[in-house]
């Protein structure tokens, strides 16, 4: 189905994928495109019904301040100017500003509330079908929300023509390699290549204490034994993605630093020779969960918690050992049980356990013991960028302690990270 859509052009406001994500949020789809878009370009997009120019902070470029075309400025698209030479700016009431753009997508602009979840599924099971034809496609399925959603995505479009190869590197949250085989390969019938890698990534980081060392390590180990399945299969030609619209955005534009440089999975060597397939590629994250539960996956894997790359490898603080890693896993399992129990779950955006190299002076059964210390981390966050430490409830923090003081092998201490972003980071490593 066409969809209409708004188009805003970046004029160095920081607030443009706020304003797509509003515009989207009222039915109508959005994308953010640069300011030295042509006339002709645009026309090409599909659809445009209106153009949003939202000046900014950063509209000055190498001592020029930039701006449209005049032949856009002069085109038949009708144009909302905010905060753009001298216009008045966005107000700063939620409600007045949703009114002010309702007013102009539908009653300006004349467009149709028809951007929803089913439709894009709808659009993308078409276009993955267009692009992939009879080939076939590989995914790295880490388990994770995004790529767990190109994967499903994948299976309504071409079903077996999708390879899914899912690697246990051993530095995964407890139950996650067991879904992963649980949903795609029984409920979803997905072809599913399980590596069973976790000898291989621990001994390769036995020792390794430094943390950029072990993320270089575990990011290269897992290319190499990516590499190695995809050259056991005949006849791929197309690589998915889970790559979402905040990676294109973060990955800077003319007006807008880069915050990270683009992702690959992995960054996967270029001489695969693999086309991409990017479907969620212009989703937000959080339309990113609706397309999964409108996919039919799981609320648990859905609404997963950010997990980075090299999970529990960066939670297992100093020298990865095994038993450290063991009770690391086992700790934050009892940790997002409890939160799951006692209305946290959904409330809190990220909570952990982590584990220093590091062991204090016990008592167990009336003898002394030398044992690590479980530190809990618990924050809120809109953009990662800053992030405040949720109020956990006293009683239940000492519960959580009595159940992982008693139940994980080698810990007598909990310790709870009061810290704020700054001047802490989320992670500890």
């Amino acid at each position: 189905m066409k969809q209409d859509m708004i188009v805003v052009l970046d004029l160095g406001s920081e607030e443009n994928p706020k304003i797509a994500r509003e515009i989207r949020a009222l039915g109508v789809y959005s994308e953010i495109h640069p300011h030295d878009i042509t006339l002709a370009e645009l026309k090409a997009l599909p659809n445009v019904k209106g153009i949003v120019l939202n000046g900014g902070p950063n509209r000055v470029v190498d001592g020029v301040a930039i701006d449209v075309s005049q032949e856009i400025y002069d085109c038949d698209i009708p144009t909302l100017l905010v905060d753009h030479r001298g216009d008045a700016p966005w107000p700063a009431d939620d409600k007045e500003r949703e009114t002010a753009l309702k007013n102009f997508i539908f009653i300006i602009c004349g467009a149709e509330a028809n951007w929803n979840m089913d439709n894009f599924i709808a659009d993308q099971v078409e276009l993955i079908r267009r692009q992939v034809g009879d080939k076939k496609v590989l995914l790295a399925l880490s388990g994770g929300v995004d790529s767990s959603v190109v994967a499903a995505l994948l299976i309504k479009a071409i079903g077996k023509q999708l390879t899914c190869v899912h690697v246990n590197h051993g530095l995964l949250r407890k139950g996650e390699p067991e879904q992963v085989v649980k949903v795609f390969r029984d409920e979803m019938d997905a072809n599913l290549v399980y590596v069973d890698a976790v000898d291989r990534f621990l001994d390769k980081l036995a020792g390794v204490a430094d943390p950029e060392r072990k993320r270089k390590i575990i990011g290269g180990e897992f290319i190499r034994v990516f590499e190695e399945e995809a050259r056991k299969l005949d006849g791929i030609e197309f690589l998915g993605q889970g790559t979402i619209y905040p990676d294109i955005i973060e990955s800077g534009t003319k007006t807008v630093k880069a915050v990270k440089s683009h992702h690959n999975v992995g960054g996967l060597p270029e001489n695969l020779n693999f086309q991409l397939v990017e479907p969620l590629k212009m989703l937000f994250k959080d339309e990113v969960r609706a397309c999964g539960k409108a996919l039919g996956l799981p609320d648990n894997m859905v609404y997963r918690q950010p997990f980075p790359g090299p999970g529990l490898g960066v939670r297992c603080l100093g020298a990865i050992t095994r038993d450290r890693l063991e009770a690391v896993r086992e700790s934050d399992a009892i940790l997002r049980e409890e939160f799951a129990k006692n209305g946290l779950e959904g409330k809190v955006w990220q909570y952990f356990t982590a584990i220093p190299d590091l062991k204090s002076v016990g008592v167990r059964d009336n003898r002394r013991v030398d044992e690590w210390c479980v530190i809990i981390r618990a924050v809120n966050t809109v953009d990662a960028m800053t992030a405040t430490v949720e109020n956990v409830p006293f009683d239940l923090l000492q519960h959580i302690t009595r159940r992982i003081t008693s139940e994980v092998k080698g810990v007598n201490r909990v310790l709870f990270d009061l810290t704020t972003k700054p001047t802490g980071t989320i992670e500890w490593e």
